[in-house]
């Protein structure tokens, strides 16, 4: 029986093995504060990508601020929109004000979206100086890893692979944090058997610019599919509900979890929560 851990972005030049630790570590503290521990005969599997995302993105010179590329140009529009589309939800979840917006811009128009630029570049330096980084890094570089994977055949291709690479017939439960549970589910819902148990922490599948590139959407567990958030995790902007992310089964949402790091959205402050390691090790017995 094995144990899948999904990782998400700004990993890359990091130890597998360690990080492979810190989750299992983070994991096995919430399941102490629940008297259980995984059951000996579970294997765990830590496929590591980050050093390839990191490759691709340096291939693909796509900077974190797209006003750096020719206007008008495909790599601009599609990067433009998508990263505006995705700000302007991240602004509202914030509940950062226009006005507020505007006193960062650095022009005097109140124009929003790609046509005015700065007002999306005045967005993510506000959440910025919010929040704590995201994933150790800034929302900026965030979005254009998002936004490779998603978008680009390529890197996809290739981050699948890796991935891929680690699940089988006996992986009973597949956890994806942030980037990686868009991974997941991809893989997920182009396997020939379903996972068990699917859980996904810290997702941004239900952000309308992420959820449009999957086309039809499914439910790829068999047993169920649970997802975990923190109401103040920026990435986990909603749900995955009826009105977000909607499939059946329906998927079952806690949006109840106080993840202790700082930035609401690190994976150690996801797996050492007692509901969420108890539901995964529903999935492990």
């Amino acid at each position: 029986m094995k144990l899948l851990f999904v990782h998400g972005r700004s990993q890359g030049g990091k130890d597998p093995v360690k990080l492979q630790s810190e989750w299992l570590s983070a994991l096995t503290a919430g399941l102490e504060k629940a008297n259980l521990s995984l059951p000996p005969s579970v294997q765990i599997d830590f496929p590591f990508y980050g050093d390839r995302l990191d490759q691709l993105a340096q291939a693909f010179d796509l900077p974190a601020d797209p006003a750096v590329l020719p206007k008008g140009s495909p790599a601009f529009d599609e990067f433009a929109a998508f990263k505006a589309d995705v700000a302007a939800e991240m602004q509202r979840k914030a509940g950062i004000s226009d006005e507020q917006v505007q006193a960062e811009c650095r022009t005097d128009s109140t124009e929003k979206g790609v046509q005015n630029w700065a007002w999306v570049q005045a967005v993510i330096r506000l959440l910025d100086r919010q929040l704590t980084g995201i994933s150790q890094t800034t929302i900026e570089v965030f979005l254009r890893d998002v936004f490779l994977y998603t978008h680009r055949d390529v890197v996809r291709n290739a981050i699948n692979q890796i991935v891929s690479q680690k699940m089988s017939a006996d992986t009973a439960v597949v956890i994806g944090h942030s980037l990686g549970s868009i991974v997941a589910y991809n893989l997920l819902r182009a396997a020939s058997k379903r996972v068990p148990l699917f859980v996904t922490v810290g997702s941004p599948l239900a952000i309308r610019a992420v959820r449009n590139t999957l086309g039809p959407i499914t439910n790829p567990a068999g047993s169920g599919w649970y997802n975990a958030y923190d109401k103040r995790d920026i990435v986990a902007l909603y749900p995955l509900d009826q009105n977000n992310f909607s499939v059946d089964p329906a998927i079952t949402n806690n949006g109840n979890v106080d993840n202790r790091t700082d930035n609401r959205h690190g994976i150690i402050g996801y797996l050492d929560d007692v509901v969420v390691a108890k539901t995964i090790y529903s999935g492990l017995r």
